[in-house]
């Protein structure tokens, strides 16, 4: 805390800017999960502002991200069917879970788990991230076409019949938990069945279609309708908030794209008094909390929701810390993984407590924060408070921005959430693993799983599956390659092995040695990446014994990619000594050999590594 005003001027640029940014993804982020833009609005203020307060690290930004988002659209939506589709009745209940999230990752924090986010496999998250950008950007098809499943009497009607059936189904759920016997007490039955209204049943036949057309495959399913219906205006105005977005950053980065966007496009649908959809009213005045959380409060109703609560705390944590890391890259400092999760955990509770949905560290605000000048946890605080400002000024302006807009950036959102770096990786990986005569590749069948389960099923299943298959398919390999264990370790000093003692003396300031033992996977990576942190500042060589690396996955390979980039920008030679077929391989598809590695920088014993190093070092030190 005592560093808190240490930046004042870079901290409030830095922290504006991100408000900014988060602006108009808040808005969208609310409506894509079924709340209403004030929720987005809501969560965006709350969770800047205190997991920046509490969180441990100083410059992220925290809100609504994709990925929260589309698992707490999964969330809202089952549970508004639950509770026959009034959004009334379901919000206790949807913002306990969150509430109960938000705790959990509270949880997380003070347990020290932080620490263990690290062995998620590349491929799981590759997968996961590429299928919400799928999800956002199908289930904003319809909105930008100006269909709405519930507003078509035609398909709404077709649920009447299994409408009445739930209704039914419900009045002898009532009547079995009152111990009435229907058998026995036939004519209450029929006395409760006689006060349904036509409005019930259009309710409960609007809460079905919706269903029935929510996710991926819903949208697919109404797609053609909603084809044969296009609302032209809707359509010109989603494309319009695109072009504008994409075509602005050609122009400049200074000024957000997406603001840009929805100014341009939201005054000129206003101003010349189109025939738009705008996006529901954003109430003006402070955010008042939900107590109903607490007197609507019932263990049972919650229950089934415990597991999903969990979810949805592990991928804020994991979505938090990934950010944390790039802020550490850009910062050159070192983020405390546990004191980030108890922060992003206080601000998700105080979001779900003010009827916010949940969020966590947002990459592209974070990485705005600090090239605007952001460096301390005020950052976080202003970003926060800049939109509480938003909020109580503008609320009923904001009210009237075009649904239509919002779809157009949440369409952006998906595109470019998607992890385009895995999917490019596709045909080159390594073919590993056979099904009968077909030869695969195991990282690209995780990816590839993970991704289709989660698009088209559940996005807590698909995760743990994921896990399960990578553990499974990691364990196979390194009982095939080797039974020695991993020791890929960040030790300041390495002990020097047997062919090293008659190094030249020399020339040791100017040369590093760096010993890998053991495979380079998913779970050591974090470990390696201390490498550039290990090597003197007198050092312009550095030698790496891969002898005893039998293996590397592609988590591993990224982390060596990563490491090369680095040394090479600080004009550091790197000599590999013994470098095994399988990371030999696995370098060579994604071309660090020869790029980054040139093929005579490769040596087969260190001899020939230390003559290299007697004709090229010069001792400078």
């Amino acid at each position: 805390m005592k560093n808190l005003f240490s930046n004042v001027k870079g901290d409030l640029f830095g922290g504006i800017t991100a408000g900014i940014v988060a602006l108009p993804l808040a808005l969208a982020f609310g409506v894509s999960s079924g709340l209403g833009p004030a929720a987005g609005l809501y969560g965006a203020i709350f969770i800047s502002f205190f997991a920046a307060l509490f969180g441990g690290t100083n410059t992220q930004i925290s809100g609504p991200t994709a990925p929260m988002t589309a698992v707490s659209m999964v969330i809202i939506a089952g549970i508004i069917a639950v509770h026959d589709g009034d959004i009334e009745k379901a919000l206790p209940y949807i913002l306990t879970v969150f509430l109960l999230a938000g705790l959990m990752q509270i949880g997380l924090g003070l347990l020290g788990m932080g620490k263990y986010i690290k062995y998620i496999p590349y491929p799981v998250v590759s997968g996961f991230m590429t299928a919400i950008g799928v999800i956002i950007l199908v289930t904003q098809i319809l909105p930008a076409m100006g269909y709405y499943p519930k507003e078509d009497m035609e398909f709404v009607n077709k649920f009447k019949p299994q409408a009445e059936e739930v209704i039914l189904e419900n009045i002898l759920k009532e009547e079995a938990g009152e111990g009435i016997l229907v058998l026995e007490n036939f004519q209450e039955t029929i006395k409760r069945a006689s006060t349904i209204t036509e409005d019930d049943i259009m309710k409960e036949a609007k809460t079905l279609a919706a269903k029935e057309a929510s996710g991926v495959l819903g949208a697919f399913k109404v797609l053609p309708k909603a084809l044969q219906t296009i609302d032209s205006l809707e359509l010109i105005l989603t494309i319009v908030t695109i072009l504008i977005i994409y075509g602005f950053k050609r122009i400049t980065t200074a000024v957000p794209s997406t603001l840009v966007s929805l100014l341009v496009v939201s005054g000129v649908a206003y101003g010349f008094k189109l025939d738009y959809r705008p996006i529901e009213e954003i109430p003006g005045g402070i955010p008042i909390p939900n107590l109903e959380i607490f007197t609507h409060f019932s263990l049972g109703s919650i229950t089934p929701y415990i597991f999903t609560a969990l979810t949805l705390a592990l991928l804020g944590a994991i979505d938090s810390l990934l950010t944390s890391v790039v802020a550490d890259n850009m910062t050159k400092t070192k983020h405390k993984p546990n004191k980030e999760l108890v922060g992003q955990g206080i601000g998700n509770s105080i979001a779900a407590f003010f009827g916010g949905i949940p969020g966590a560290g947002a990459t592209i605000r974070t990485v705005v924060n600090i090239n605007s000048g952001g460096k301390t946890k005020l950052s976080g605080m202003v970003a926060g408070i800049m939109l509480l400002i938003v909020l109580l000024a503008l609320g009923p302006v904001a009210s009237q921005i075009p649904a239509a807009v919002l779809a157009g950036i949440l369409i952006t959102v998906g595109i470019g959430v998607m992890d385009y770096k895995g999917l490019k990786a596709i045909p080159s990986l390594p073919r590993d693993f056979k099904i009968g005569p077909l030869k695969i590749s195991s990282e690209v069948v995780i990816m590839l799983v993970v991704m289709v389960l989660s698009s088209v099923w559940n996005l807590v299943y698909a995760v743990g599956i994921g896990l399960v298959i990578s553990s499974l398919m990691f364990m196979k390999k390194i009982g095939d390659l080797t039974a020695e264990r991993s020791d890929v370790k960040s030790l300041l000093k390495e002990k020097a092995w047997k062919d090293e003692l008659n190094f030249p003396e020399n020339l040791k300031e100017e040369v590093f040695i760096k010993h890998i033992k053991g495979p380079l996977f998913f779970g050591s990576t974090s470990d390696f990446q201390q490498l550039a942190a290990q090597i003197p500042t007198t050092a312009n060589t550095v030698i790496i014994r891969t002898g005893r690396m039998q293996y590397m996955d592609q988590s591993g390979l990224y982390a060596m990619e990563d490491i090369l980039v680095d040394l090479k920008k600080n004009n550091i030679n790197v000599l590999f000594v013994n470098l095994l077929k399988q990371p030999k391989y696995m370098m060579e598809r994604i071309d660090i050999i020869p790029d980054l590695i040139p093929e005579e920088h490769l040596f087969s014993n260190f001899d020939d590594a230390v003559a290299w190093v007697k004709e090229n070092v010069k001792d400078t030190h």
